[in-house]
């Protein structure tokens, strides 16, 4: 059996995808779920929020003979004449591993970029499956050492060949939004580009109909998608933003559903498809990184005392509801509460 991969994906950097992957692992690995996270950006900004950097220059520069410390090192085999390493998962809890990431990533989107046309050959195509499906595999791998029940992966804001091959891992795409015309943008570019990837990989799947070994089905189903990081006043958006997020539902429901539906709702809160509206948190934020912890966690020692306190609860809730929500979508089972807070909005 397989372990359900979700993936948090916008071509739109900024928005803040890298902080809310973070966050939703320390929240389902708090409530019931065991969680792998793979940091599949060649920035590896996730792994630097989870760990500091003498841990990530010790993986970069370390050598482990039998697992890759970072996912470039378990790949890296395969663009010589070796096979592909087991992942050395680092432990941030007993419920919650990360496959690190690693700037040198970026050097093996030539090689995907090579293998995707030859996937359609009619040769050997042990090679061309082997790596196009690599980071699937190391993510299986790492689950089944740890007994993962879900794997959340953080990819870069692009559409490149090593999104691509990390799409074709996904069982599920979440899609972080901020409330501009480029978040717009970016949701406008990403519908056509999943669905071509959804149908581009199924016919190299056709074309290998006895594989050698296990391939993902790149089912790339959109969840949802979330708002994130807006302004608020008096808990509400800023008027100035309400043009953009408007248009959200609409420009989801044409580019990523099948079929947009009409007439669309008027606005993300009244819009199944919009997971939450998540505040920025802002003086959160610093305080968490600085303490290397997510923001409901902090405590009055970290500095979170005050209106902090309560905005620190204030999180956990809106989080626990993204959680649940998320969980069930995905049909994963889930230990959370049965009647989580209501998301802010």
């Amino acid at each position: 059996m397989t372990i359900p991969v979700l993936t948090f994906f916008n071509n739109k950097g900024g928005v803040g995808k890298t902080s809310l992957v973070y966050h939703l692992a320390w929240i389902l690995s708090q409530t019931g779920h065991r969680v792998l996270t793979c940091d599949l950006d060649p920035q590896a900004n996730l792994s630097a929020a989870f760990l500091d950097e003498e841990q990530l220059e010790t993986l970069w520069k370390g050598e482990n003979g039998d697992k890759g410390e970072t996912i470039f090192k378990c790949v890296k085999p395969l663009s010589e004449v070796g096979d592909l390493l087991p992942p050395a998962l680092q432990e941030i809890t007993p419920a919650l591993n990360l496959v690190p990431g690693d700037l040198a990533l970026s050097g093996f989107e030539d090689e995907l970029s090579a293998e995707w046309p030859k996937a359609l050959d009619s040769g050997n195509l042990h090679r061309p499956f082997r790596i196009l499906t690599s980071f699937w595999t190391v993510m299986q791998k790492g689950a089944e050492e740890m007994g993962a029940t879900v794997i959340l992966a953080d990819v870069g804001p692009n559409l490149g060949a090593i999104n691509r091959s990390a799409l074709i891992a996904t069982d599920c795409v979440i899609v972080p939004l901020g409330v501009d015309l480029f978040s717009l943008q970016g949701l406008r570019n990403l519908g056509p580009t999943l669905k071509r990837w959804r149908t581009d990989w199924t016919k190299r799947r056709e074309n290998w109909p006895s594989p050698a070994f296990p391939l993902p089905e790149g089912k790339m189903e959109p969840l949802g998608y979330i708002v994130q990081q807006y302004g608020v006043r008096l808990s509400r958006p800023v008027k100035a933003y309400d043009k953009w997020v408007n248009r959200m539902p609409e420009e989801y429901a044409k580019k990523l559903e099948t079929g947009g539906r009409s007439p669309f709702p008027a606005s993300p809160q009244e819009d199944e498809n919009c997971l939450a509206t998540v505040k920025h948190y802002r003086s959160l934020i610093p305080m968490g990184q600085e303490s290397r912890k997510p923001i409901f966690d902090l405590t009055a020692a970290d500095g979170a005392i005050g209106s902090h306190a309560a905005a620190t609860q204030e999180a956990r809730q809106d989080f626990q509801a993204l959680a649940k929500l998320i969980t069930d979508r995905a049909g994963l089972i889930s230990t959370l509460p049965e009647t989580p807070a209501p998301l802010s909005s």
